[in-house]
């Protein structure tokens, strides 16, 4: 055996063999009485052949015994400092918190979105009802400590491949939260994470092993809508609200949507309040995306018809009472009868049924409600707006505004630019006599 030093406590160990040497590698255990570990890590090169493989050189075999005593080093210390959190845990106590969040909102004991998508894609669910039992991926198993990039890549490219988008997106980025809290709650004892982890999350989730870019762009141009089919999908919301007998909530949810280009979780918390006629605005709350930050209300100008349209929902109501309310039905009891019982404000599904008559009376069969977001920013690129102010008007950054909506901006841009074209080349002919130059 010969050893060589890799740092005050590890070696790279060569044995000669009959056929070939092996490298390995030893290191002080500190845990378990300082005593020495030591372990094989593969068969050596030892006539440098370049072109070998399955081999390693001096040089391979000194990275890989480096990092084969970080990782033991970092699994020992994890261990030492008690239960090694998993990928499991962090998305438990994730999901603890978005739960208790959605709570404090809704006032209800309900879960989260992202209960419900990181149950079934990252930690797996029991058979409920007729819903069948889904396996946990094998992501959720992987320690924290040990967690690494390809980890993750693996995990997204065994997502279902009819999944949308957007959807994936957003799974992608709760779990990202979850990883990330992980390293916020474990700040006081960072033993138990690799030093590396934030680094390894980021690469993870940023790295495009998934082209999504075509997919989401063709998403976002089937569904920018003409000022003219805006209005059919309006006239198709107030048939549908008669038919269906809404009494006008349905409508006006809708032409509120259309109006401000706000996310429907947005406008479900606008409160009578918000609604500021003699300006002719509405006072449209932050959305709960991010980090933070978008706290407090932007202002959104709207014109008389939509203020006209709004008016019934606040007259003789108190300013801090949910704008926009429903009926709730309740079953008779010992019936099968249907009756309305009470007003309340809308619920994350509701707009799912009606929404779906409506694009089948505007004969629109793939038109979602966020098409009227799309269309309202992609309108005030193309009057001229400011891209900061479309963006602080929909409550999203103008780095997502470039992102999504680029080829917009290019045309708004491109014919403000050509307003200011004037002619500069002289032409002749015609009645047109050109003057001689001064003496």
């Amino acid at each position: 055996m010969h050893w060589r030093r890799l740092d005050a406590e590890a070696h790279l160990g060569y044995r000669k063999g009959r056929q070939s040497g092996v490298w390995l590698v030893r290191w002080r255990n500190h845990h378990e009485g300082a005593s020495y570990k030591q372990a094989p890590i593969g068969t050596a090169n030892d006539v440098n052949d370049k072109t070998a493989v399955g081999v390693l050189t001096f040089q391979q075999a000194n990275k890989t015994a480096g990092d084969a005593v970080a990782r033991a080093r970092a699994e020992a210390a994890a261990q030492a400092a008690g239960p090694a959190p998993t990928v499991r845990s962090a998305v438990e106590a994730y999901i603890e918190e978005r739960d208790a969040r959605e709570r404090r909102r809704t006032g209800r004991d309900v879960r989260s979105d992202a209960a419900n998508k990181l149950r079934r894609y990252v930690l797996g669910q029991d058979k409920r009802g007729n819903q069948r039992a889904i396996e946990a991926a094998p992501l959720a198993a992987v320690h924290l400590h040990a967690l690494k990039e390809d980890d993750m890549l693996t995990w997204r490219e065994g997502l279902p491949k009819g999944l949308k988008v957007t959807t994936k997106q957003r799974l992608m980025n709760d779990l990202k939260a979850a990883l990330n809290a992980s390293w916020a709650r474990l700040s006081a004892d960072r033993k138990k994470l690799n030093p590396t982890f934030l680094t390894d999350v980021k690469a993870g989730f940023k790295a495009e092993r998934i082209d999504d870019d075509d997919e989401t762009s063709v998403a976002r141009d089937n569904q920018i809508l003409t000022d003219q089919q805006v209005a059919e999908i309006l006239q198709a919301a107030l048939e549908v609200d008669r038919e269906q007998e809404f009494d006008g909530d349905l409508y006006q949810i809708v032409v509120c949507l259309a109006a401000t280009g706000a996310r429907y979780a947005q406008v479900r918390r606008l409160r009578v309040g918000d609604l500021q006629a003699p300006e002719r605005r509405l006072m449209v709350p932050g959305s709960y995306k991010g980090r933070g930050g978008n706290g407090g209300s932007v202002p959104v100008p709207v014109g008389d018809d939509v203020i006209e349209t709004l008016l019934p929902a606040i007259v003789g109501r108190p300013s801090d009472a949910t704008l926009f309310e429903r009926w709730i039905h309740e079953q008779a009891p010992n019936g099968i009868e249907w009756k309305r019982s009470k007003r309340g404000p809308w619920k994350r599904a509701e707009l799912t049924r009606p929404w779906g008559a409506i694009r089948e009376r505007a004969v629109m069969p793939d038109v979602i409600p966020y098409a009227l977001r799309h269309s309202s920013i992609v309108r005030g690129l193309r009057k001229g707006l400011p891209i900061q102010h479309v963006a602080k008007m929909h409550n999203t950054s103008v780095k997502m505004i470039e992102r999504h909506y680029a080829k917009y901006i290019a045309t708004a841009l491109e014919e403000l630019a050509r307003a200011a074209v004037v002619p500069l080349v002289f032409r002749s002919g015609g009645n047109v006599v050109p003057m001689g130059k001064r003496a």
